[in-house]
């Protein structure tokens, strides 16, 4: 039987893979790097956790268990990284040879390291092309002109804070960026868009300039639109074929309950 392992950050996503591989007959392997990974996925047969900073540990368990192939899935916020993370001896080597801390500086450190001891990492979208945004509109309410022009904005302004690895999501209002994502993560710079600005704010989140589909997709999903409805947004945008469209049904039921469009654009 095929194997594949998984590195396990926050949210469903993981949950959702382990689902799809294992009605096509693939063993998985969750490995859970915090306390809040779902429930469901900690009581899996096959669960192990480790701490983020433990990748000796953790490349040790891969090639006891015969894993070749690995899939990283679900949230981790920056902020938790530097906080909970326990460096063992090989974590402390790697970090010592990067040139910085970035997002994609460290995953690709990681993977390198994966890849040494002969360890593929698979697209994220690997089983999941079916989540994948599509361009269109995906709700009873669609953009104003306005809208657009607001929207725009905010596709350069998101593209801008990928581009130097800095956040994905910004929060948009009358042709004016009024918050961009730091360290914070999404979900909190939608909430300090809405105290900003008040209601009728466009959220938008858009993929890296050089996406590299095996780390770190970006997703929308139901939580999204909760925060959206918070603070009365006015729509959510986001880039298709780069992006995740997590519990779609539920998240545009929930859209059009509140009045509030979702879109995918193609840039």
């Amino acid at each position: 039987m095929k194997k594949i392992g998984i590195i396990v950050g926050n949210g469903m996503l993981p949950l959702y893979f382990i689902e799809e591989a294992e009605n096509k007959g693939i063993e998985t392997f969750p490995i859970g790097l915090l306390d809040s990974v779902e429930d469901k996925i900690k009581k899996h047969k096959n669960y192990k956790n480790f701490n983020i900073g433990e990748i000796g540990s953790i490349i040790k368990y891969l090639l006891l268990n015969d894993i070749k192939e690995i899939v990283m899935l679900g949230k981790i916020e920056k902020d938790v990284i530097f906080k909970e993370m326990n460096l063992d001896y090989f974590g402390e080597e790697l970090l010592k040879r990067l040139p910085d801390r970035k997002d994609e500086t460290l995953l690709f450190g990681v993977i390198s390291f994966l890849r040494l001891n002969k360890i593929k990492v698979l697209p994220q979208n690997f089983l999941l092309k079916n989540f994948m945004f599509q361009e269109k509109v995906y709700t009873k309410r669609c953009p104003s002109k306005e809208d657009m022009e607001t929207i725009k904005i905010g596709i350069e302004a998101a593209k801008a804070l990928s581009k130097v690895d800095a956040g994905q999501t910004v929060v948009c209002k009358d042709s004016s960026v009024v918050a961009l994502e730091g360290i914070e993560g999404t979900d909190k710079t939608i909430l300090r868009g809405g105290t900003l600005a008040g209601e009728d704010c466009i959220i938008v989140k858009m993929s890296r300039p050089q996406q590299d589909m095996r780390v770190d997709i970006p997703a929308v999903g139901i939580e999204t639109v909760k925060k959206a409805v918070e603070i009365r947004a006015k729509g959510i945008v986001a880039e298709g074929n780069k992006m995740l469209f997590l519990d779609s049904k539920e998240a545009i039921d929930l859209a059009n309950k509140n009045n509030i469009f979702i879109i995918g654009v193609k840039i």
